[in-house]
């Protein structure tokens, strides 16, 4: 059970609630369809997706380092992306086809435990995304993937990427809430780490598919307030009542 204070839920989005690699991998098949033929070279759309992932901490970093302006992640994702066509064959790509990918970042796919996890946790808990996403990225998504949330939280509002502690206390501090009324989860222990030093209490939920069936997510480094297998059991975990409660 969550302490009895705990009033929000915070929830990482790429990789804790949506699965970024089967997302990247159909659109880029998409993209063949719609050329009517095979990418040049026979893309391997996984790599291209595990590729384009690596990049995403490396371009924030560079934003908090002061090394570029703010930029939200679209433009990071923009400007990553045509760093890697030529690798993978794609720079003779236009323009709308560069775009359709860039926007597969707002189609991805919840995974399956999440929505039913979702509704059930939203009838006890305020629920939102704390994602380094920029505010029209998740807002699309959710209205597509029918996320129930309760408000769209992002870097974006303050600026600053995750771990930075603006992030983690955006909510706390719309709310009025102690940071520990507040509850952070995600598949990434450094992402649970920040929160904690923020003040805010965790919970663990592993994503073993995040990187694909030969992947490797990353290891449960704790401590966490709470472990649970997915959104489903940690509504369990956290009393919130089921649809029929």
């Amino acid at each position: 059970m969550a302490p009895a204070e705990t009033k929000a839920l915070l929830f990482d989005v790429f990789g804790t609630t949506v699965d970024w690699r089967g997302g990247i991998i159909r659109a880029g098949r998409e993209l063949e369809q719609r050329r009517g033929s095979p990418a040049p070279e026979g893309v391997d759309w996984a790599a291209l997706a595990d590729a384009w992932r690596a990049e995403y901490r490396p371009s924030m970093e560079r934003v908090m380092r002061g090394e570029l302006p703010w930029t939200n992640l679209d433009g990071l994702h923009r400007a990553s992306l045509e760093g890697l066509l030529p690798r993978f064959g794609l720079a003779g790509l236009g323009a709308e086809e560069r775009e359709f990918l860039v926007g597969a970042w707002h189609r991805l796919d919840p995974w399956p435990d999440v929505l039913e996890g979702l509704r059930r946790l939203r009838r006890r808990y305020i629920v939102a995304p704390l994602s380094n996403g920029n505010v029209a990225l998740l807002t699309n998504m959710a209205r597509r993937a029918g996320l129930p949330w309760d408000l769209i939280l992002s870097a974006e509002w303050v600026r600053r990427y995750k771990p930075d502690p603006a992030t983690y206390l955006l909510l706390p501090r719309l709310f009025s809430f102690d940071p520990k009324q507040v509850m952070m989860v995600a598949a990434h222990p450094d992402d649970l780490l920040g929160a904690r030093r923020a003040g805010l209490r965790t919970a663990f939920v592993p994503r073993p598919l995040e990187f694909g069936p030969e992947g490797t997510a990353p290891p449960p480094e704790g401590p966490f307030d709470v472990v649970a297998g997915d959104f489903v059991d940690l509504a369990e975990r956290l009393g919130a009542p089921s649809s029929s409660g």
